[in-house]
């Protein structure tokens, strides 16, 4: 028999502090160490829900942390469910059916809803009967509070931060987020601003999102047990490579602005001035690949090819990638075995620097590019246009090329560019564009992707990925794959040694 434990309850300093991701974690862990875990929030705002196996309505994020747990969903685990409608109303779900739409002000003050009867639900009762009836069937309970812990003018009514921790007699533990900032505040006001009561359910700390070397918050996590009398149970790193659904994270509007598993994705940067988008209409459309348009550096670090477009400003553009972080995403993600491509402008951004003497484009008149490739760029005055039927250079016996120029601008190698390749030849001997290597080149060919040869090329050092793609999905082996990762991610960076022996402390 496994010793009782206590329920455990994340609660955060502020709303996406990563309390989601940690309850899916613990939930698998607990489940790996032979206990029956099941995940509990009392009161969920979220517009993604999922079907329990009786049919009735609860958060996404409870879902699949139950799913972590190997257990089946159940209502019992997130019993209100409020589905934003306006600003001041929400559709009601209790207890996995619909209310119907209340307002949200009428809600707080009564604590509660009128039901079809004119009666007040009392929602208080109702979560807490349906912890009750979770922590008589499974243990631990897993508890995920909501937003901050510190809403003070929220304290009366709270359902399912401490108000719910204490019902439960749950062990809290303080999530706060360091990739946003300001952790030390957040962490040690949000314990600060408690009751004296409530101060003593937080057993524990854990510092989330972590970037950089652990062994620089060594220091960091002595002084914020001194502040606050509290442990730091655990700085958990962020991760890249760990693909678990988080509630409401992907807009579905967005949804073909991010990679996907399962196929080979291939990122456009989107630039403020990018032109030319047709010159993806047909890698858009090969099934082999997923295309997508972002500005998000995780995106390009996820992504096998990344192709920077033609661009109305390159200098601008180039500036703007630079102040994003997203030149830096494309320079690590090359390293990391990304093919990266550019046509045009973002061929011109690739190379060591863009300059504009005559001031063409704009006040800046001279920008360090990427360094990928070893060209430099000068804006000329007169436009380049031409069409173009061109090999390969490295296949100088291979299959026509057809494409155009337009562009503003002369690329040509640096001076000590001993490794300067071109990528195309024409009939007549000129050479156009640079390669580096297989994975990564620059032309000024639009059109260029419209040659199935050359999309064959790009996606030559992909063909095992390719094959793989092919194969059928088994997706719930993916996510079980997925939620082991997790769950050693963070068993890794927190002490559970620690926290078993807090959750089994009787008072």
């Amino acid at each position: 028999m496994k010793p009782r434990l206590h329920a455990m309850m994340l609660a955060g300093t502020g709303s996406d502090v990563g309390k989601s991701i940690l309850a899916t974690a613990f939930c698998r862990i607990f489940r790996q160490d032979g206990y029956q875990p099941a995940p509990f929030k009392a009161q969920n705002m979220a517009l993604n829900s999922y079907a329990t196996p009786e049919g009735l309505e609860i958060g996404r994020a409870q879902a699949v942390q139950a799913e972590a747990a190997g257990i089946p969903c159940h209502t019992d685990m997130n019993p209100l469910l409020l589905k934003p409608s306006s600003d001041h109303q929400s559709q009601v779900v209790l207890n996995g059916r619909v209310l119907g739409n209340r307002d949200a002000y009428d809600m707080w003050r009564r604590r509660g809803a009128v039901g079809s009867d004119g009666q007040i639900i009392d929602f208080r009762r109702e979560v807490c009967d349906a912890f009750d009836r979770l922590s008589a069937r499974y243990q631990p309970i897993v508890m995920e509070g909501a937003g901050s812990v510190s809403e003070l003018n929220l304290r009366d009514n709270d359902l399912v931060n401490l108000p719910m921790a204490r019902h439960a007699g749950a062990d809290v533990f303080l999530v706060g987020d360091i990739d946003r900032g300001g952790v030390f505040a957040s962490v040690y006001g949000s314990i600060a601003l408690q009751t004296p009561e409530d101060r003593k359910l937080i057993k524990g700390i854990i510092i989330n999102k972590f970037r950089g070397d652990l062994r620089l918050f060594d220091q960091g996590r002595h002084m914020l047990e001194q502040l606050c009398g509290v442990p730091v149970v655990g700085v958990v790193p962020y991760y890249k490579d760990i693909h678990i659904e988080e509630e409401d994270s992907v807009d579905l509007a967005a949804k073909s602005m991010q990679a996907v598993h399962g196929r080979l994705n291939v990122a456009v940067v989107l630039l403020r001035h990018l032109s030319n988008f047709t010159d993806f209409n047909v890698l858009e459309r090969d099934p082999r690949v997923h295309l997508f348009y972002t500005n998000n550096a995780d995106d390009l670090l996820h992504s096998d090819i990344i192709i920077l477009p033609g661009s109305k400003s390159t200098l601008d553009d180039l500036y703007q990638l630079r102040r994003s972080g997203l030149a830096q995403a494309i320079v690590q993600a090359r390293r990391q075995g990304a093919s990266v491509l550019g046509i045009c402008g973002g061929y011109q951004m690739l190379g060591m620097e863009v300059c504009d003497p005559l001031h063409l484009e704009g006040s800046i008149e001279r920008m360090p590019g990427l360094g990928l490739l070893p060209v430099t760029t000068v804006m000329a005055g007169e436009k380049t246009t031409r069409q173009t039927r061109c090999r390969l250079a490295s296949a100088p016996d291979g299959p026509v090329l057809e494409g155009y120029e337009i562009h503003m601008g002369e690329t040509c190698p640096v001076d000590d560019a001993a490794n300067y390749a071109p990528l195309t030849v024409d009939a007549s001997g000129r050479q156009e564009g640079c390669r580096s290597d297989d994975k990564c080149m620059g032309t000024y060919v639009h059109g260029i992707l419209d040659n199935p040869s050359f999309i064959d090329a790009l996606l030559a050092p992909f063909a095992d990925k390719i094959r793989e793609a092919a194969r059928p999905f088994d997706y719930q082996a993916f996510k079980d794959k997925q939620y082991d990762l997790l769950a050693e991610h963070v068993r890794r960076h927190v002490d559970m040694n620690l926290i078993y022996k807090i959750l089994q402390h009787h008072d």
